[in-house]
């Protein structure tokens, strides 16, 4: 199946400085409501879908001063500011006169300490919590990572700076979790949320599932984008585990894809529970798999060459009682950097209209949380790239299974662009939590 689509990005209504309907500003960076050191990066991207001819330019307002101004459709820049709470926009102008804007609410801070957003002291929460905070450090160097402590026990640590945003399954009861920051002079910083995990089980990972055996590597043509294993030279395809550079910790494993024939893919996929099981979970009496509903995808990826990527693939599939669901999402990179879902029952890519822009030359965070309902739909509860979530809950139906095969696999494919441009990724630190 070719897995990726070229849909329009769905455009946000937001508040008017002038008359440009159905224009948007989506700002990936700074979240609203979080407190951080200056300088504040700003990340955002613009449309104007009423004005044929586009953006003209983007900038950032601090208290009501225009401070900054680019010509284009995207933003990314710093700006210093002093202590204190601050009303920021971003806002874009196009060609025929209109503007829109998104404000942005910040309290700047020039001493250590994390400020978390999520989850609240004191507060009742369901498993996975989400927890999201932002530090900063008098550290000239800046945050090194940041990291979380559940009962006294350093359960995550994001290696990415100042800003957390990771979802952890934690059994139900009652829990002592410490968010803290290291800076790279050797400083630290935390704060304390003490939480109730309510109902339910707190779920079960598989952890550095990039560095686990188990893996299968299948070719995939088009128009039909059957598998194939001896597929010729055509679709080119390996991967090799154990790889110390890229990566977050020192067992990375190296995905690439060639070959000549145009928008062929590579799937690599690893079958976790029920037959053939690479985890020792071969669910022989058929007990465990019917009893799962929750699924967590958690991973790193990086890659040095996005502008040959056409789309990066990160899924989750069920099989059992003859029934298939697929929990498909790609990061639809050539076809408009757009997250698609896979609508299992028509058998066909949705667009989201959530912007998908990975940076190149770097590790890119990416949990997918999905759920298969009592009736047995498939549930899409939400997408985080890189510390941003969004939020979807979108129903779709399952689908017939092609055999009487009973299991749970992940799945990452690289998908080919007109050229078949040779290229290659890494994941890691790649974990999956089921409950």
């Amino acid at each position: 199946m070719k897995k990726y689509s070229t849909g329009c990005l769905l455009l946000v209504l937001l508040a008017f400085l002038t008359a440009s309907a159905f224009a948007a500003v989506t700002v990936t960076e700074p979240a609203n409501g979080t407190t951080s050191s200056s300088p504040v990066t700003y990340k955002a991207t613009a449309t104007a879908s009423t004005c044929s001819k586009g953006v003209a330019s983007m900038g950032v307002y601090v208290d009501y001063n225009l401070v900054y101004v680019v010509n284009g459709t995207s933003l990314d820049t710093s700006v210093s500011m002093s202590s204190g709470s601050h009303y920021t926009v971003v806002e874009e102008w196009d060609y025929c006169g209109g503007a829109t804007y998104t404000p942005i609410n910040l309290t700047i801070s020039n001493s250590t300490g994390v400020w978390v957003t999520s989850p609240a002291e004191n507060s009742t929460v369901s498993s996975p919590v989400l927890f999201a905070a932002t530090a900063s450090t008098t550290c000239s160097k800046g945050v090194a990572s940041m990291g979380v402590y559940i009962d006294n026990v350093l359960t995550y640590v994001n290696q990415g700076g100042a800003t957390l945003n990771v979802s952890l399954s934690v059994g139900s009861g009652s829990h002592h979790t410490v968010l803290e920051e290291w800076d790279y002079c050797g400083g630290a910083a935390y704060t304390a949320r003490d939480i109730t995990v309510s109902g339910g089980s707190s779920g079960s990972t598989l952890w550095s599932l990039q560095n686990s055996g188990g893996w299968v590597s299948y070719g995939e043509y088009p128009p039909k984008y059957n598998i194939c294993t001896n597929c010729g030279s055509g679709v080119t395809f390996w991967m090799k585990q154990g790889i110390s550079s890229p990566s977050l910790d020192g067992k990375a494993a190296e995905f690439e894809l060639g070959g000549t024939t145009p928008y062929s893919d590579v799937l690599f996929t690893n079958p976790l529970i029920g037959t053939n099981s690479s985890q020792g979970l071969p669910d022989s009496n058929h007990t465990l798999i019917p009893s799962l509903h929750n699924f967590a995808y958690d991973a790193y990826f990086y890659t040095s060459d996005l502008s040959v990527a056409q789309v990066l693939e990160f899924d989750i599939s069920m099989y059992f009682d003859s029934l298939s669901l697929i929990f498909g999402h790609q990061c639809n990179i050539l076809g408009g950097n757009v997250w698609d879902i896979w609508d299992n029952g028509n058998h066909k890519w949705v667009s989201t209209g959530i912007s998908c822009y990975p940076n190149n030359n770097a590790w890119n965070h990416v949990t997918l949380q999905v759920q298969r309902t009592s009736s047995n739909q498939l549930l899409y509860q939400s997408i985080t790239l890189n510390g941003v979530t969004h939020t979807l809950n979108w129903y779709y139906s399952p689908g017939s299974a092609p055999s009487s095969w009973w299991g749970i696999t992940v799945n990452y494919q690289m998908d080919g662009n007109y050229k078949q441009s040779s290229y290659t990724t890494y994941l890691d630190e790649f974990n999956f939590t089921y409950w």
